[in-house]
C-alpha cells in the first residue's frame, strides 16, 4: 500500500502543466470535434445525454437554435464550478461551452449532408463527442452542466465521470420517448453509451499526468 501511495504522490509531483497556448488549442480542437458530432446527431434527429441532450429536446419542441439553448442551460452550473473547481477550470469551461454553441450553428454553412442512416450518425456522432470531451477533460475543462458535476464527483468522491454520466444520460434519453421515434431513441442510446464508454476507458485519475 505504501509503495502505491508513494507512486501516486510521485506522479502528482512530476506533472508538467499544459501551457496557455496548449490549453487554448486543445479547447478549440475539442469543441470542433464535439460540435461536429452534435451536427451529425441533429441531422439524424437524434438525442444525446447531459446538457446537450436537454438542448436537443428544447430544439425539437421550439424554434430556438440548439446553440442558444446549450449556452443558456449551462449558465446556472458556473456557480458550482467556481466554488468546487476554481476560476481557471470555470473560465476554460465557459469558453468551451461558448465555442460549441457557436460551432454547432456554423458547421451547416460549410458542410451539407445527405440523409444519414440514424444508427451510423449517432454512433459516429457519439464517438466524436466522447473524443472531443476527452480532450477538454485532459486540459482541465468541460462542457459545463452535468460534466461539471461528473468531474467534481470523480475528483472528490472517486466516482468515475464516465460511469456517472452514463447513468444520467440514459435517463435523459429515456425521457425523450414521446419526442423521437423508437428507432431514433434506440440509436441515441447506443450513441450515448459509446460516448461515455470512451470517457470511462480513457479518463481516470493519475493515468494521464499532464
Amino acid at each position: 500500500m505504501s509503495s502505491v501511495n508513494n507512486s501516486t504522490i510521485s506522479n502528482e509531483q512530476n506533472k508538467t502543466p499544459h501551457s496557455l497556448i496548449e490549453d487554448l488549442l486543445a479547447i478549440v480542437t475539442g469543441t470542433l470535434v464535439v460540435s461536429f458530432g452534435i451536427m451529425l446527431l441533429r441531422h439524424a434527429g437524434a438525442i444525446t445525454g447531459g446538457t446537450a441532450g436537454i438542448g436537443f429536446l428544447m430544439l425539437y419542441i421550439s424554434d430556438i437554435p440548439f446553440g442558444v439553448w446549450f449556452f443558456t442551460l449551462n449558465l446556472p452550473f458556473y456557480y458550482l464550478s467556481i466554488k468546487q473547481m476554481g476560476w481557471a477550470f470555470t473560465l476554460k469551461t465557459f469558453l468551451a461551452v461558448a465555442l460549441v454553441s457557436v460551432f454547432a450553428e456554423i458547421h451547416p454553412y460549410f458542410i451539407h449532408l445527405e440523409p444519414l442512416n440514424p444508427f451510423y450518425a449517432t454512433v459516429i456522432g457519439g464517438m466524436l463527442m466522447g473524443l472531443g470531451m476527452l480532450v477538454l477533460f485532459r486540459h482541465k475543462a468541460s462542457l459545463g452542466g452535468l460534466n461539471i458535476l461528473a468531474l467534481y464527483l470523480q475528483e472528490h468522491k472517486g466516482i468515475r465521470a464516465g460511469t456517472f454520466q452514463m447513468c444520467v444520460d440514459c435517463s435523459i434519453i429515456i425521457a425523450s420517448f414521446f419526442i423521437v421515434s423508437i428507432p431514433i431513441l434506440l440509436a441515441s442510446i447506443l450513441g450515448a453509451f459509446l460516448l461515455n464508454l470512451i470517457i470511462a476507458m480513457n479518463h481516470r485519475p493519475f493515468r494521464y499526468l499532464a
